[in-house]
């Protein structure tokens, strides 16, 4: 079953806010892993008010 368009540039947005995070911390930049952990939890705020289960999609992520 396909996710609505706005679905996807909430995952997309939460997909880009780990990898922003999770480059921010291997270059033990800590401003930048501020700003990017800040973005993170945005995303995540935003996507479970509209009912976007995040969750589901990093297991995903993790099987493709």
């Amino acid at each position: 079953m396909s996710r609505p368009v706005f679905a996807e540039a909430l995952l997309e947005r939460v997909r880009q806010a780990r990898g922003a995070l999770e480059a921010a911390l291997e270059s033990e930049d800590v401003y930048a892993v501020a700003v990017a952990q800040d973005e993170l939890d945005d995303a995540v705020r935003v996507a479970r008010q509209l009912g976007v289960d995040v969750e589901e999609d990093e297991t995903e992520a993790e099987e493709g």
